[in-house]
């Protein structure tokens, strides 16, 4: 028989003053069992919660099986606790000992094992659970559906939180949110802005969170006429620009091309964090403005700005290494291990191999891949993919050949690695090895991930791939681009077709580089816009021709032309780029 107690009485009381503390909230126990409230449900049920908030999981256990039949609210409390303390799968424990008690859940319930489920990517258990909530009547339950909107858009079946959202009767601003973040956050960007659009249509207002996501949607697809219509709608709502909005603004201006609109966004934050400045200087460094992201990082040591993480390291290595400060490098990957303490992983050792194969240290670059292959470190890939391109773009052709095949050992499943090899032995002359490059990525059925260049017009966004005919437009696109490349080489563009197969005649090896996606993406923006830079983004790196091509094109165009690719941005302006033909 358990004994009942007032919330008031002394002996709750000294339960809430020990608070969360494992040694205290023993000597309250001890105290609870000699003056005989050692079974009193109410006491001990708070005893438990707050034995769990302290993360005293073991005690917890032991507090819970002297509770001979546990209540509802007693689960409940421990599974909402579990949950909140991101303690997964002791939160799952609960709820199936909950179950087997035969004790019936409650909405809480679900909302909390459903989150748990979310921490742990569990579909199978989650889809479980919700059979489970249905069965027992909360099916429709608000709060149970937005979380498992959340729980299936954070494990990747998108198409179950969809039917989750359009099953609500009544959908709230959190159900909404979590659909936008989902979609973003899964790779389906243009989902995620038309979502939105549906949350306006249905008059709700959008809060922080609906921004956040949305930025990101906007920043993976360029978007940035809805991203600039945020950023007025939150100064105009007077909404606070708190970190996460103002980092994900700084995201989206620097993914947009807009650097300078991105420090504006910097500069007046009133609070800022490691994330906010880990994405300035990762905007500086991703444009080419090596120096000022330095700069940026030196000031934040000396401000007494946030303790810097990896990933700011990561965004500092980057920025010296595209822009050849192999000194700056050095400087800052020895501060990172001798003055912060912190371990550098494989993003930062491909920083550093990256910045020494740039700057044509190709010696001291595969000798710090063997300082690490010592150790154990140096089978990721990407390490010696930051090496394979080093050797190409200073024509070391017999180290490449021997690094290509290297990474093909590695993973043979990569098209991307054939290619380079294929591209390798083309720059050498050697034609025979090309074709049997190519023939054997045929025969197993290897392709080359195909690219395409996304520019926006008009709020509007288009998608062109290489030789595409699909726009309505395509005769005057291409008659618009024919002028200018002839308007190019009459100032000195050459066509450069090294990379192209060497199989392919010297006229069509010219025609299937004036008709790259990006090439046409730019002619499109050129002819639909006036006085204004033209932002273009490219799933893949930028190829040397059309590098060279719209360099000669801002001149004759006398146009901004932002080119934004897999690695970084590429600013042309008057025959020049932002990279210094450093890439």
């Amino acid at each position: 028989m358990t004994t009942k107690v007032a919330a008031n009485s002394a002996a709750y009381e000294a339960i809430v003053r020990a608070g969360p503390r494992v040694k205290q909230l023993q000597q309250v126990h001890a105290h609870l069992i000699v003056t005989g409230y050692g079974r009193s449900r109410s006491l001990l049920t708070k005893l438990i919660t707050l034995a769990c908030s302290a993360r005293a999981i073991a005690y917890t256990h032991l507090l819970f099986l002297s509770v001979p039949l546990p209540d509802d609210f007693l689960f409940n409390s421990v599974i909402k606790s579990t949950s909140k303390l991101r303690l997964p799968l002791h939160c799952v424990a609960y709820y199936r000992r909950m179950i087997s008690s035969n004790v019936s859940p409650s909405n809480y319930t679900f909302t909390s094992v459903i989150k748990s489920c979310a921490d742990l990517s569990a579909l199978r258990i989650g889809k479980g659970v919700h059979c489970h909530a249905v069965v027992s009547g909360f099916g429709l339950d608000t709060y149970v559906q937005a979380a498992f909107v959340t729980f299936y858009s954070k494990c990747g079946d998108m198409e179950a939180a969809r039917q989750v959202f359009d099953r609500m009767p009544e959908k709230s601003v959190v159900a909404w949110n979590s659909l936008v973040s989902g979609f973003e956050q899964n790779g389906l960007a243009e989902d995620a802005i038309r979502v939105f659009y549906q949350m306006r249509e249905s008059v709700f207002e959008p809060d922080s969170a609906t921004f956040v996501s949305l930025l990101s949607a906007c920043a993976q697809t360029g978007a940035i006429s809805l991203g600039s219509w945020v950023h007025q709608y939150i100064v105009s709502e007077g909404l606070d620009l708190n970190v996460k909005l103002g980092t994900a603004l700084i995201n989206l201006y620097s993914r947009c091309g807009d650097v300078g609109k991105a420090w504006e966004v910097f500069d007046k934050m009133k609070e800022t964090n490691v994330a906010a400045w880990t994405a300035m200087i990762s905007a500086y460094g991703t444009h080419g403005y090596g120096k000022q992201a330095v700069d940026l990082f030196n000031k934040m040591e000396d401000d007494c700005g946030p303790i810097p993480n990896n990933v700011t390291f990561v965004a500092v290595l980057s920025a010296c290494a595209h822009a050849g400060l192999v000194e700056d490098g050095r400087s800052v990957y020895k501060r990172m291990t001798e003055s912060y303490r912190l371990i550098p992983g494989v993003e930062h050792h491909v920083c550093m191999v990256d910045m020494f194969g740039r700057a044509g240290f190709l010696d001291e670059a595969y000798k710090f891949i063997h300082q690490l292959d010592a150790t154990g470190k140096a089978t990721a890939p990407a390490l010696w993919t930051a090496m394979l391109g080093a050797c190409k773009m200073h024509r070391n052709y017999d180290l490449g050949v021997e690094i290509a095949k290297r990474l093909i050992a590695l993973e043979p499943e990569n098209p991307g690695h054939h290619v380079m090899l294929s591209n390798i032995y083309a720059l050498s002359g050697k034609t025979d090895e090309v074709s049997h490059i190519r023939d054997g990525m045929m025969r197993n059925n290897l392709r080359k991930q195909v690219g395409y260049s996304i520019i926006e017009v008009e709020n509007k966004t288009y998608l062109f791939s290489m030789g595409d005919e699909s726009h309505q437009e395509t005769g005057e696109i291409y008659r618009y681009l024919e002028t200018l490349i002839s308007r190019c080489k009459e100032i000195g563009y050459a066509p450069v077709s090294e990379e192209v197969m060497h199989q392919v005649e010297e006229e069509e090896k010219e025609f299937a580089l004036r008709y790259h996606s990006e090439k046409l993406a730019v002619a499109f923006g050129l002819l639909k816009t006036v006085d204004v830079a033209i932002t273009v983004v490219k799933n893949l790196r930028i190829c040397e021709d059309c590098h060279s091509a719209f360099k000669y094109i801002s001149i004759v165009s006398n146009r901004h032309i932002i080119v934004r690719d897999k690695l970084r941005f590429h600013h042309f302006q008057n025959g020049s780029c932002s990279c210094l033909d450093y890439w």
